[in-house]
Order: C-alpha cells, then structure tokens, then sequence
C-alpha cells in the first residue's frame, strides 16, 4: 500500500485529496497546510489522514511513501528538493519550477536516489489527448502544418504569477507531447490591465522543427471558458474541445489537394492545380475518466513498477524551458526567443 501525502490543499488540493484516496494500492495518510480551516476540513472527510502545518513534520513520519505538492509556483523548487532529500517519490503540480537549472537539480536528486519524480501536466492523461496523440502518431492527419489555441475565463486571477506560467503550461505540455519535440524558438506578447507587471494576458508564437508552428492565447479576462486547440494537417483536421462534453474531438476531412498533370486532367494547364477537399465530420466516442484520477494511479503504478512517467522530470524541464523563453520574450516587447538558450 502506497501511503501518499499532500502538501497544499487551497484550490486544486482538495481534487488531488479525493483522487489520492482512491487510487488502487494507495491512500492519503497525511495532508499539509498552514490553514487550519483547510485542514479541518480534510479531517472531516477523511478520518485516518494525519495533518499538520510544517511539511518537515510530514517527512519525519515513516507513513509516507509519496509525497504531492500543490502549493504555489514559486515554492515548488524548495519542497519538491526537501522531499526528494527525505527519500520520498514526488508529484509536483506545474510548472516543475521556475527555472531550467532548478529542474536539473530535481532530475538529478531523483535519479541519485532511484525516486520517481513527475509533474502534474494533468491533460497528458485526458483520453481526448491520447486519443489526439493517437491520430497523430498513425499520420490520419498526414503533415502536420500548424496548431493554434485558446484557454481563457474570467477569473482565477493570480498575483503570485502571470496568464503565462499559471495557463501556458497546459498548452505547452499538450504540444510538446502531440508533436514529440519542444518548439525552437518562441515569441511572445503580453498586457498588464489587472496588475501592474503581471501580464493577464499573452499571446504566443512557436516554431516547432519541421515547419510547423503554433499560436497560443492565453487570458485571464474572457467572458467565456474556453480550453479549444485546432491541429490542422495536410490531410485531415482536428478541434479538440475540453469544455464540450459529447464532442471533445471533432475530425474534419477537409485538405486541400496538389493534382499532378493538372493539363492533361482539367484540359488547360494553370486550372484548378489545388483542389478544395470537403468530407465528413467524425466524432469518436471517447471514455469520460477523470484525468486526475488516471494521473494519480499513473503515479503510483510508476511508483511501484519502477517506470518511467509519461510527464517525468525530462518532460517538466521542457516545459519550463519554453516558459523562460516566452518569458523572456514577453520582457523584451516580443522579440524571438531561442528555447534551452
């Protein structure tokens, strides 16, 4: 039995609580947070977790195995390096952390001491992305030509980061996983209208290897949920919808064809050369799981079968490499930025 704990129960914790205590083979033993309304309320819902304010007190105690961090940006670096020392396996919320030499240091403990590190890039374990991975990976799309996205709402508005680190990891984590390889460089702009300094929101630009390219929006002021990506192919095209709940993948055959002899064909030479391809639509059906729950299961199976995450530490770092670049892109008005320099 994996005996997990939790640090940070605030907006996305009590999620993490509830997945945690379900998992085949495992169970929340301990919950830290320095409210104690918070942690009131997870001794109401779970009678035989342990809680306490100090994270130290949690890795001094033999009854955790895992520990999962759900606490703010800034502060993952600091308790994922604490609890790797203590010799615990760890799920860290995203980003990985701030900077690309802070999760080397991570990889690096982790792997000294033969632990599982993962990030939490929950929409690598959304069966509508796998089953977009899927798509892609078997060339129903045929050459991938571009990608571009949308995640907005009103709300949820962060003053300890930007729209850029607080949203820009789920897209980031989701293109780099359907294309296999990070973008090469990056250009991003952002505005401040809520706060001074922190952009609440950004539109980026990425350059993957082998033409394709990717726009992604990313805001905090939207007067509609939206977390909408179209991937367009030079056979087929493809909107994956995650705040549709019948349709979440839409499978357009629609291209547009280059005819060879286009004179001998069409009797003139120079006449309809490109031709408009228009099919059907598909919508395949697609289990409704919780990715969560497939997340925290994907862990402890790691955990136990000493495998390889599918979001490992490696996958976090590419993440936050591109974070820095469209970071460092944004300060300097939207000028390139080479991603790893």
């Amino acid at each position: 039995m994996i005996k997990f704990g939790l640090i940070g129960v605030g907006y996305w914790g009590p999620n993490l609580a509830r997945n945690l205590n379900q998992v085949d083979g495992g169970e929340l033993a301990w919950v830290c947070d320095q409210s104690e309304k918070a942690l009131a309320g997870i001794r109401r819902n779970y009678a035989q977790v342990s809680t306490t304010a100090r994270y130290e007190e949690m890795l001094a105690s033999p009854d955790v195995d895992a520990v999962v961090i759900a606490t703010p940006a800034a502060t993952h670096y600091e308790i994922a390096k604490a609890c790797l020392d203590a010799g615990r396996h760890v799920l860290v919320e995203k980003p990985l952390a701030f900077t690309s030499g802070e999760c080397d240091d991570l990889i690096e403990r982790a792997a000294k001491k033969n632990l599982v590190l993962m990030v939490g890039h929950t929409f690598l374990y959304s069966p509508p992305v796998l089953k977009l991975k899927d798509y892609i990976d078997a060339g129903e799309l045929g050459d991938i030509y571009y990608a571009y996205s949308t995640r907005a709402n009103l709300g949820q508005i962060r003053q300890d980061v930007n729209a850029l680190w607080n949203l820009g990891p789920h897209d980031v984590s989701i293109l780099v996983y359907l294309f296999g390889r990070p973008p090469v460089s990056v250009n991003a702009k952002g505005i401040s209208y809520i706060q001074e300094g922190i952009e609440d929101v950004v539109f980026m630009y990425l350059d993957f290897p082998d033409k394709i390219s990717a726009h992604v929006h990313l805001s905090w002021l939207d007067p509609g949920k939206i977390r909408k990506m179209t991937i367009v192919g030079s056979q087929k095209m493809i909107v994956y919808d995650d705040v549709e709940t019948d349709a979440k993948l839409q499978i357009y055959d629609k291209g547009v064809t280059k005819v060879q002899n286009a004179a001998e064909t069409f009797g003139s030479f120079g006449e309809f050369q490109l031709i408009l391809r228009a099919g059907d639509i598909h919508i395949p059906k697609i289990a409704a799981t919780e990715p969560l729950k497939l997340e925290c299961q994907h862990f402890a199976d790691c955990i136990r079968e000493g495998s390889k995450p599918r979001t490992a530490g490696d996958h976090g770092k590419l993440v936050v490499q591109v974070l820095e670049a469209a970071q460092k892109s944004l300060k300097s008005g939207g000028s390139p930025a080479e991603v790893g320099k």
